[in-house]
């Protein structure tokens, strides 16, 4: 809890009533304005407390009406009523008049964000932009001037986007950049954003306009609203505009990229009329107005949401007090608004687990006023240390947050109340007294003799003697840390300790060196004080003589702790052997450990908060106490506070806050999730975990620790109802003051008190027991059992062992329960501890040790932690809490869930309630029966409930009780309506209705109301109806022995097939010992499952019609005997195919394949497959690959090739079955059957095939043959390929170079092949190299002929000497070379001799095939001869003309 010291501005004699009031946005100084009313004004400025500059104050016979700050220089800009503008310089009192541009007084005045411009404006609507320098210095006239013509009401800047290196950093950071987080880091070099400055701004007028200012300073009329306005505000994340109206009227408009505006939202705002009103807005678009009423209003613009806040009497506000005022501090989350009474109301925003700030008003939570004189008219927070300056109409007054001082020793505790009241609690005596003193409480430290005050400036001491407070001394000191240790004072001043007496006399000096820094944190506990230093340095003294001796050298606790910036706080033990401490890390921020010095051992350890773990090397206890470093909540969490027992050196208690909180301008004290953690700590063992337990609601900050106490300090009227209190003293207002110092008073508790869990219950025990207990958790915590009930071994207070056994319950130790159980008595205790040993979870075995000892609360805590929401709803059932069972059935324990209603419902009834308990009964769809049952007494209700359920078993149970009272009509018309037909047919029955019995049985074909009928009817001898309905009723066994019994023998046949194989066989026995109906038993033979017996008498009496029909269920489980005599049968009456069926099922697969040749069965895929044998034990695999290949060969004969290729493959025989295959013609299955196979032979045969195929043209056939007789390793047929394609070649495409290729490769093929024949290989191969040396020539030519024309002709020629030149070159082509070449030439006679010529060689040949068109024509146009005709070099027909390539 924080209070707030007032300062009340020294203005100067004479200076008029305060008009306007600024604050600088960084530096502690704040302008007032004030006016006379004799039209002088003034301008002045104060420091923090109030202090006066001299230097900079301003004096006009005008009224001030604009003051505006700087945003970071010490220049204030001042406007006056007569136009004139003024900037004032802090603090050397500079004044720089801005040149004479408006003739009006001013209205606005308004800096950009970085303070490069200013801009003015009047009543008259004259504006102006004014270029200012990075100092503060106007720079030459203004820029631009604007006329609006209307007066001026308001202006904003826009704000600029954010730079690209400003966004470029901060996407580095996020990921992790080191170097991006130290340039954003607290104490890093400043981050260069570059020009960030919005130039552009908004202006309104009075008449309703708004008017936009480009960076050019080019305006604009953007928007008119109605009315003047009041205030404008942009909001960022939507990039728009929000105006307010005077008559608060709120719209807001959407900014278009090319300046337009369009309004998406207007309301009308709430508020008191004819009052002038304040409004204020927030950086997250929270709008705040009062006007003049008992509430202030809130409107949320990004959710669109509203709510209020208003004074609560029991605080101290009174009734019809009015809130003129408002303003907000987002660093510190503090809504303040200044009252007619003169008080300050705060509202400080708390955090809520799981919640975003701003969703609802139960967030911000209302603080204690603080009391200012008059009524309060405007109040602004301002600067970096968050200031508060009001205005009370007679002066102003500055407030500075100061948190509460408190503080406990030797049992007496000490709170501040205001900031010059304590309350002192004595809890020795229960007494509790108010102290008033005369200056300013910074700190406070209190003995059971003592109360010492000082404020930085004065120390004070007051003597404590009963009920009363004596001033015993005063005196001047700068000392901002103050301790005591009886008649000693402990001062610090820089490089040294002062020890001083009450009235201020130094007795002795602690000095520190340079090195070890100046003195800043003192502590005291028991004989032992220890000295904190701004070089983070400790020392610790012994004050047990009369001399401070010191008990260790100096500690540099920066040599033992990485990032360590400052020390928080220092505290000792009782016996000086421990020192703990909080630390600031570097970067300003708290750490989240607290660091233990070991003064003997000279060692530094510590516990992480964050991970919830003491530091390495640490010794732990056994497991069991790992285990509970894992259960408690610890991680993530940092130290606020810390104290060690008063007498106990041990014990230590820490005070922590969620790290996300830890850093927030909320005290610790305000926020929920506080949580109280103590520990052991000893050299031996180390840190270990005594307890956690979250702060009480109610309560405040951690004052100390006292066994049997903690100790809190607690808000009025909000104490804890759990805490122990020392008296029962009411309360008097917090407002309420004591005029003189010491006497007993009725004040409000302000501490509060709660046992140390091993506690409970034993807060009054002598101090060998709370040492006895103290050890036993010590030793508990160490997982020492034997040491642990060594200490308490003399205790023989059943009180104590009960608080152990409660104890056990937070530690979750049964073992020890066990013991202390025992020693209570407590039978049944542990007689439910051990049933519950059979439950897998530790924590249900904890739970019922607490349901044993009453803590039900920690019961239902651990039955929900651990999930077991079974036992959970037991127990709620198990002690009274039905709808708490209710809700856990419905939403965790679903399956118990009728189970639950239904144990209600009894509780119910047993309390009376039976129309609740019905309701229930019926949830638990128990009503049937149990409902007829609980109202069974009150017959009418019961018909009631029966006629309104409309229920089948509701109605047969109310049918039943009313046969049982001989009221048959009434029964039967039950019966009906709950379908019961079995008590309907036994009720006609008994009443002797036979005929209405036989028409509900046939009706309804009901089998129970049938049997029963049919019972009837036997037994009054009418078989016929006896048969009929045990046959309705599906009793067929009673048939047939009724038809066998009878002699019905046509119905037995019947009611055989429809009967089980039992009563089938026993029909067919008797039809067989009768003699006749021969068939009928084969067939009910067949149909009970004996075949073999059917068969037999089948073929004993010649039913071969029943033999048909029994062969078609044989299969191959049956017995092979009987299925080969069942195929001889079927082959004797030319049943070949079911033969085959059957001898297959007898696995004779020869005889099947035989008879399918010789009868020319096909067979088909399914049962090529059933003789295909896969297990050994059949046939040998000699004989089975016999059998697949016969199986194949009649496939082959049948043509189904698949077929066959897949059981030759199946055989082994893959040559035969890329043999069928090939004649399937399937050239996929061909190609990937020969790639799988991977052998020589069916290589080969898969490229012969191939070569049958269009291979000319399709590329991959052609390369699949050339692969195929490579892998084949076939170079012969490979090379004859080759020679294939090159003949191909020549004579379809006259392509001579890619036969010329195809010719060497296949040369190359037979000099690889190892022919049995030498000589014809070698003649091949000559051929080959003739050939080829012949289409070389060729080749040559025709590409020499471009260069060297008469060459090519003449090797040409010469070529048509050599013998045997065709098929190598075709003699048409050579010739046809030489006809072009001279027509080309002009030489068409020579030309036609060589045409001549060709005919000659080749008279059958088309000459249309060697010459071109165009040649042929010039010859017959030149010679004349007609080609045609005469010549007969073409022939008439009408093939296709090729031209011949020749270039």
């Amino acid at each position: 809890m924080a209070v707030y010291f007032d300062h009340r501005i020294e203005a100067p004699e004479g200076s008029a009533v305060p008009s306007h009031l600024t604050w600088h946005s960084a530096l502690p100084v704040l302008a007032v304005a004030s006016s006379s009313p004799t039209n002088e004004g003034n301008v002045d400025l104060y420091l923090q407390q109030g202090e006066y500059v001299e230097s900079c104050h301003v004096v006009r016979p005008h009224h001030p009406t604009v003051l505006r700050w700087h945003p970071t220089k010490p220049v204030l800009a001042l406007g006056w009523e007569n136009g004139e503008v003024m900037l004032l310089t802090h603090p050397s009192g500079d004044q720089t008049v801005l040149p004479n541009t408006h003739t009006a007084g001013i209205t606005l005045l308004e800096w950009s964000s970085s303070g490069s411009r200013l801009v003015t404006g009047d009543q008259t609507g004259a504006l102006a932009v004014w270029k200012v320098d990075a100092r503060g210095r106007l720079q030459g006239n203004h820029l631009v001037k604007h006329e609006y013509s209307k007066p001026l009401t308001c202006c904003i800047f826009k704000p600029a986007a954010p730079g690209d290196d400003v966004a470029m950093l901060a996407r580095a950071s996020v990921g992790g950049d080191e170097r991006a987080l130290d340039m954003f880091s607290w104490k890093g070099a400043p981050l260069k954003m570059g020009p960030q400055e919005g130039l552009a701004f908004y202006v309104s007028t009075a008449d309703g306009k708004v008017h936009s200012v480009d960076e050019q300073c080019k305006t604009s009329t953007l928007l008119s609203v109605e009315g003047a306005i009041k205030k404008l505000f942009y909001l960022n994340k939507r990039e728009a505009l929000a105006v307010i109206t005077e008559t608060l009227m709120l719209s807001q408009y959407t900014l278009g990229p090319e300046g337009g505006a369009q309004e998406y939202m207007k309301v009308k705002l709430s508020s008191k009329t004819g009052q002038n009103f304040d409004i204020v807005w927030t950086e997250n678009s929270l709008l705040i107005t009062v006007s003049g009423e008992q509430v202030i209003r809130l409107w949320d613009l990004e959710r669109d949401d509203n709510f209020s806040l208003s004074l609560d009497e029991t605080l101290g506000f009174e009734r019809g007090e009015m809130i003129n005022c408002v303003s907000y501090c987002a660093a510190k989350e503090i809504l303040a608004g200044g009252t007619s009474h003169g008080r300050i109301a705060m509202w400080r925003m708390v955090a809520q687990p799981g919640s975003s700030k701003g969703d609802t008003n139960a967030q911000w939570k209302l603080q204690t006023p603080t009391e200012i004189e008059g009524n309060v008219t405007q109040i602004q927070w301002g600067s970096s240390l968050n200031l508060l300056a009001a205005n009370n109409s007679n002066t102003v007054l500055i407030l500075c947050e100061h948190v509460m001082s408190a503080h406990f020793g030797q049992q007496v505790a000490a709170v501040q109340l205001t900031p010059t009241q304590l309350s002192i609690t004595q809890f020795s005596t229960g007494a509790q007294l108010a102290l008033q003193s005369d200056t300013h409480i910074k700190g406070v430290c209190v003995t059971k003799e003592s109360v010492t005050v000082w404020n930085g400036k004065q120390v004070t001491v007051y003597e404590l003697s009963g009920t009363a407070l004596r001033n015993t001394g005063a005196f001047p000191c700068d000392s901002h840390a103050v301790a005591v240790h009886g008649e000693n004072l402990y001062t610090v001043e820089p490089n040294r300790v002062q020890i001083r007496t009450p009235q201020g006399t130094v007795k002795q000096l602690l000095t520190f060196s340079k090195a070890e820094g100046n003195p800043v944190l003192l502590s005291v506990c028991q004989f032992y004080l220890v000295v904190g230093t701004d070089t983070a340095h400790i020392r610790v003294f012994d004050l047990s003589r009369r001399d401070a001796k010191a008990q260790c050298g100096a500690k540099n606790l920066a040599d033992q702790i990485v990032g360590l910036g400052a020390l928080r706080s220092v505290k000792c033990n009782a016996n000086g052997s421990q020192v703990s401490i909080l630390i600031s890390q570097v970067n300003g921020r708290p750490d989240h450990k607290v660091y233990f010095y070991d003064v003997e051992m000279d060692t530094v350890t510590h516990f992480d908060f964050f991970v919830g773990r003491p530091s390495s090397g640490i010794s732990h206890c056994e497991d069991s106490e790992r285990q509970q470093f894992q259960g408690t909540e610890l991680s993530g969490r940092c130290p606020v506070s810390h104290f060690w027992d008063e007498s106990e050196p041990r014990l230590f208690v820490c005070e922590t806050v969620p790290i996300s909180t830890e850093s927030s301008s909320a005290s610790p004290v305000d926020m929920a999730d506080v949580s109280v953690v103590t520990l052991f700590c000893t050299q031996e063992h180390g840190l270990l975990l005594q307890d956690c337990y979250p702060k009480p609601a109610g309560l405040q900050a951690l004052l100390a620790l006292d066994v049997p106490y903690y100790y809190f300090s607690c808000k009025p009227g909000e104490m804890d109802p759990g805490s122990t209190e020392v008296s029962d003293t009411t309360s008097a207002p917090p407002h309420q003051t004591q005029p003189s110092k010491g006497a007993p008073v009725q004040l409000p508790h302000m501490v509060s008190r709660r046992a140390l869990r091993e506690f409970v219950g034993l807060e009054t025990c002598e101090k060998a027991t709370r040492d006895a207990m103290l050890n036993f958790s010590f030793y508990l915590t160490i997982g020492d059992m034997d040491e642990a009930f060594k200490s308490i071994k003399l205790i023989k207070s059943k009180a104590v062992w009960e608080n152990m056994a409660r104890m056990c319950v937070k530690t979750c130790r049964l073992d020890v329960a066990r013991v202390c159980l025992g020693n209570m008595g407590n039978a049944r205790a542990a007689k439910a501890l051990k049933e519950a040993e059979a439950e897998p979870e530790p924590e249900a075995q904890v739970a019922m040790l607490a349901i044993q000892l009453g803590m039900l609360e920690d019961a239902e805590k651990l039955y929900k932690g651990c999930q077991r929401y079974d036992l959970l709803n037991n127990f709620y059932q198990a002690s009274g809490q039905w709808q708490q069972a209710l809700d856990t059935a419905e939403s965790s324990d679903r399956i118990h869930l009728r189970t639950t209603y239904y144990n209600y419902a009894k509780y119910l009834e047993s309390m009376g309630n039976k129309t609740l308990a019905l309701v229930y009964y019926e949830n638990s769809d128990t009503h049937r029966a149990e409902v007829p049952r609980m109202l069974q007494d009150d017959t009418s209700s019961l018909e009631i409930y029966v006629n309104k359920m409309k229920d089948k078993n509701i109605y047969k149970w109310w049918a039943q009780y009313l046969e049982s009272q001989s009221d048959m009509d009434s029964a039967l018309h039950f019966y009906e309506c709950a379908q019961d037909y079995l008590s309907l047919v036994r009720v006609h029955c008994y009443m002797g209705n036979i005929q209405k019995a036989s028409a509900i049985a046939n009706d309804t074909g009901d089998r129970a109301a049938s049997y029963h009928l049919a019972r009837h009817y036997e037994g009054h001898d009418d078989i016929k109806q006896a048969v009929h309905f045990y046959t309705r009723a599906q009793a067929y066994n009673n048939a047939i022995r009724l038809c066998k019994e009878n002699g019905l023998d046509d119905q037995l046949m019947n009611l055989a097939l429809l009967s089980n194989p039992e009563d089938m066989m026993e029909a067919a026995c008797y039809y067989e010992e009768k003699g006749s109906h021969m068939d009928r038993a084969v067939t009910l033979y067949h149909k009970a499952g004996y075949v073999s017996k059917a068969l037999e008498l089948a073929f004993a009496t010649q039913q071969f019609s029943a033999l048909q029909l029994i062969a078609e269920d044989l299969n191959e489980n049956s017995d092979p005997a009987l299925l080969a005599r069942c195929s001889d049968f079927f082959i004797t009456h030319s049943q070949y195919e079911k033969a085959v069926e059957l001898l297959v099922a007898a696995k004779k697969y020869p005889q099947a394949l035989e008879l399918c040749v010789t009868q020319n069965l096909t067979i088909t895929e399914d049962l090529a497959e059933r003789m295909t044998v896969t297990d050994s034990k059949d046939l040998s695999e000699e004989s089975r690959k016999e059998v697949l290949e016969k199986i194949a060969d009649c496939c082959m004969r049948q043509g189904n090739y698949h077929l066959a290729t897949k059981k030759y493959t199946q055989a082994g025989n893959k040559p035969k079955a890329m043999r069928a295959l090939l004649k399937s013609g399937d050239t996929e299955k061909i190609v990937f059957f020969a790639n799988v196979c991977r052998q020589k032979e069916i290589f080969i045969m898969a490229a012969n095939y191939l070569q049958s195929l269009d291979w000319r043209n399709d590329p991959e056939i052609l390369k699949t043959i050339i692969g195929f007789y490579t892998k084949g390793r076939a170079p012969d047929l490979l090379a004859g390929f080759y020679e294939a394609c090159a003949q191909v070649e020549i004579d379809d495409y006259q392509n001579y170079e890619k036969a010329l290729d195809a010719l060497t490769e296949a040369a190359k093929c037979l000099l690889k092949a190892k022919d049995s024949s030498g000589e014809q290989q070698e003649a091949r191969v000559a051929d080959l190299q003739h050939k080829v040396s012949l289409i070389k020539k060729f080749v040559h030519a025709r590409r020499l002929y471009p260069e060297n024309a008469e060459e090519a002709v003449r090797l040409c020629e010469a070529l048509l000497e050599e013998p045997e030149l065709d098929p190598a070159v075709r003699i048409g082509d050579a010739f046809g070379f030489l006809v072009e070449h001279h027509c080309q030439q002009g030489n068409l006679e020579v030309a036609y001799r060589k045409l001549e010529e060709l005919q000659k060689r080749l008279p059958s040949q088309n000459v249309r095939y060697y010459i071109s068109q165009a040649s042929l024509e010039a010859l017959q146009k030149v010679m004349g001869v007609p080609i045609d005709s005469d010549d007969h070099t073409v022939k008439e027909d009408d093939e296709v003309e090729e031209d011949l390539n020749l270039s």
